[in-house]
């Protein structure tokens, strides 16, 4: 851990409890880093991480999700959207399990979220600490899945899942400067992203965004290609990965809380054998 370190967060839905695990891990043991990025999930499990709310994004996770069964077709037809995101993103962290927005302010570090901009079809990387409004636009963009979830926006512009564009933003961190990174996959590794075939789906949804359209198509390429660089990256001693260790039984929208609970441990357990001191 140097002032070159970054941790680099990425999404995957509900297979971000495996992250949730990894975090709250380092939570308990204090380790922080000087610069954080979260992509979708990992940009919701990031904020907690950021405000040293431990256990939190577990508890958003799991639990919650029993309780309120936030994920379903249901909420199409009332929110045009696959998920609750009245619950999530208003209730939750302001009456459900508040968040805190002074200690997240008053954090160390850079943290920064990423979003899709839908009129450039690039990723858009955002920081901001203090307007706890614009937080949760940036954070409820940068979770807000394609073709199941609308358009959010952020200062006006039109944002959609950061995923689309940067699923794991490794080359966005090295640019900033922060060349020790540690980054936290979602995915077994040898994983790779198979072609989609949803660029009909595009043209018909997204009629007037054709830059997003040639985002959504280029996906699985910039995605495997970013694999590939950090699959290098790890083979040369330069970069630190950790992942879960078996391939995945649990969905992007997974309702199974024991399958949930087993990730979580998986994460926590994997992040608890980190001997920061010989990275």
């Amino acid at each position: 851990m140097d002032e070159n370190s970054s941790l680099i967060l990425e999404g995957g839905g509900l297979r971000g409890v495996f992250t949730c695990g990894v975090l709250d891990n380092f939570m308990e043991r204090g380790i922080k880093f000087p610069f954080t990025i979260g992509v979708s999930a990992g940009a919701c499990n990031g904020l907690s991480y950021m405000s040293g709310q431990k256990k939190r994004a577990k508890f958003s996770n799991i639990d919650l999700l029993e309780k309120y069964d936030y994920v379903g077709l249901k909420y199409l037809f009332t929110q045009r959207n696959i998920m609750d995101f009245k619950l999530l993103f208003d209730k939750f962290p302001t009456e459900i399990i508040p968040y805190d927005y002074p200690a997240y302010e008053k954090s160390e570090g850079r943290y920064v979220m990423v979003t899709t901009n839908c009129l450039t079809g690039e990723a858009n990387y955002f920081e901001e600490k203090h307007s706890q409004k614009r937080i949760m636009e940036i954070v409820r963009s940068s979770s807000s899945l394609p073709f199941v979830c609308p358009m959010a926006q952020v200062d006006g512009v039109p944002m959609l899942d950061g995923g689309i564009a940067d699923s794991i933003p490794v080359v966005y961190a090295r640019e900033q400067g922060f060349t020790n990174n540690f980054v936290v996959l979602t995915r077994n590794k040898g994983y790779r992203k198979k072609p989609s075939g949803k660029s009909l789906a595009a043209k018909l949804f997204y009629s007037k965004y054709p830059l997003l359209q040639k985002a959504i198509e280029n996906r699985n390429y910039i995605y495997n290609r970013t694999l590939d660089l950090i699959e290098s990256l790890e083979e040369k001693g330069l970069i630190t990965v950790l992942r879960p260790e078996k391939p995945l039984e649990v969905d992007r929208m997974e309702k199974d809380i024991y399958k949930l609970n087993a990730l979580y441990n998986e994460g926590y357990g994997l992040a608890a054998k980190i001997n920061f001191e010989k990275l």
